[in-house]
């Protein structure tokens, strides 16, 4: 059996699944379609447990302490998690971790994941990734398939030649299609040779490099320079910017899979789906006899075939159909469930009015736990602040602001203008502004503290700090 190394690619910001998914905290990281985020199901499909090499893990910089503490908590070790410096599309990112792997491993064998599909079934994906390993150690590069069960047009596709195996699993690739009008898609369908692009891949490492040399030496070279000089920063490696700022902006499918000679498809016959709108979200969830599929705190009376989510409060709908309606603690959206891409247009919008709820939740998340918004007004704002055990917030102060502390649960050290005490559930202690201080978890369960702030300036960036145990600026 060929040993594979997992890379996982965990970029992307999911703009069609808006307000649930964020630039700060997109869908892959999000809870869709169980209790595990897109991104841990993806790590276990293809976990040691089951005979893998411990993941490559991609992602970029907003984003790596969410991919670290999602690991910890499903008790994967990463073999690494490269920081992208700039985004350059999935050719310059794969070619990152092929490179880091190949210093390892001359004669490894990568399989390439989305961190953002749904595929129920772990085991006939491992069956198919056997298969395209077999391959790839053969010099193929593999695309994964599937055979399409509708002319969906957000998808794209493979045209396949004659089976070249028995059991009718392997095929030539004739073609590549960049999500088809209807009217294609429909064709495709028809003749039955084309298959759904799965985006996962499979290919030897070297092969994959004397590809890029063929067709993307920018690329090859901006990589080597990148990987060699990245550089450790406590879990992470980061990627070398200017040498990655190099690399065109192309995706793998443009840059490799459509100009080789080597490449082969495997079926896949998972249950895959990418979930990259509401509508897709709908047809892959349970759905009670009117078609509805509802999550959280829903009462619904004469609605029919919608799809209704709530991250925050009671949504309560009578005499419609065919909606979506998702609710958090500080946006609400409501569409047609027909019109999958009309999240992007509200998106747009925002991004043009320059809204915080395009970029973050009420709760954002930090390398030592999170903090979420409870309430504010003029001159006030209050948090609650929930620190994992080990973790504490920098050293610093703040020039405009004063805190109060009030500790619900859990033990704490609080350091102020080089003083530290103890600080337990039901007590509390005041941060002058403009005092040095830090607040650290020292027990073993997650520390919970409500935290008053009072000052004529409530921001983020009204922090200097002084020691940092997560190396932030």
């Amino acid at each position: 059996m060929v040993e594979v190394w997992p890379v996982i690619l965990s970029g992307g910001a999911g703009e069609r699944l808006w307000p649930l998914s964020r630039k700060l905290y997109p869908k892959q990281f999000q809870a869709l379609t169980s209790d595990l985020s897109l991104f841990q199901e993806c790590a276990l499909r293809v976990g040691p447990d089951f005979g893998y090499h411990q993941p490559v893990i991609v992602c970029n910089d907003d984003h790596r302490f969410i991919a670290a503490e999602q690991l910890r908590l499903i008790g994967i070790e990463p073999a690494t998690i490269l920081l992208e410096p700039v985004s350059r599309n999935t050719a310059p990112a794969i070619a990152a971790a092929a490179e880091w792997i190949a210093q390892t491993d001359s004669d490894a064998v990568l399989a390439v994941f989305p961190s953002d599909h749904m595929i129920p079934d772990g085991a006939a994906l491992r069956e198919s990734l056997a298969e395209g390993a077999h391959l790839a150690a053969q010099g193929s590069i593999v695309a994964l398939c599937v055979e399409p069960d509708s002319p969906h047009t957000g998808y794209g596709y493979i045209e396949c030649g004659e089976a070249s195996n028995e059991a009718g699993s392997t095929f030539p690739i004739r073609r590549f299609t960049e999500k088809p009008d209807q009217a294609t898609a429909q064709k495709f369908l028809r003749q039955g040779d084309h298959r759904w692009n799965a985006g996962i891949f499979v290919f030897g490492a070297r092969t994959l490099k004397e590809e890029l040399g063929c067709f993307e030496t920018e690329i090859l070279t901006g990589i080597n320079s990148a990987v060699a000089g990245a550089e450790r920063d406590l879990d992470f490696l980061r990627l070398d910017g200017d040498a990655f700022a190099t690399c065109p902006s192309i995706s793998i499918d443009y840059a490799v899979m459509e100009r080789t000679d080597k490449a082969m498809a495997v079926a896949l016959d998972a249950g895959w789906h990418d979930v990259g709108s509401w509508s897709a979200l709908w047809d892959v969830a349970p759905k009670d006899a009117s078609g509805n599929a509802t999550i959280g705190d829903v009462v619904l009376e004469n609605v029919r075939d919608s799809y209704v989510r709530s991250e925050s409060g009671l949504i309560a709908a009578t005499g419609v159909e065919g909606l979506v309606v998702v609710a958090t603690k500080d946006a609400t959206y409501i569409s047609r469930r027909d019109n999958a891409d009309a999240a992007r247009a509200v998106v747009r919008i925002l991004k043009e009015g320059a809204r915080d709820e395009l970029i973050t939740h009420t709760r954002q998340y930090r390398p030592w736990g999170f903090f979420e918004t409870l309430g504010e007004g003029p001159g006030f704002q209050v948090k609650h602040l929930c620190l994992n055990p080990g973790g504490k917030i920098s050293l610093q102060k703040h020039m405009h602001r004063s805190e109060h502390w009030v500790a619900v649960s859990g033990n704490a050290k609080v350091t102020c203008d080089g003083s530290e005490f103890t600080l337990n559930g039901n007590e509390s202690t005041y941060i002058p502004r403009g005092a040095v201080h830090r607040l650290e978890n020292v027990g073993d369960e997650p520390l919970s503290i409500v935290e008053v702030q009072t000052g004529d300036e409530l921001r983020e960036d009204d922090i200097e700090r002084f020691e940092d145990l997560y190396r932030r600026n």
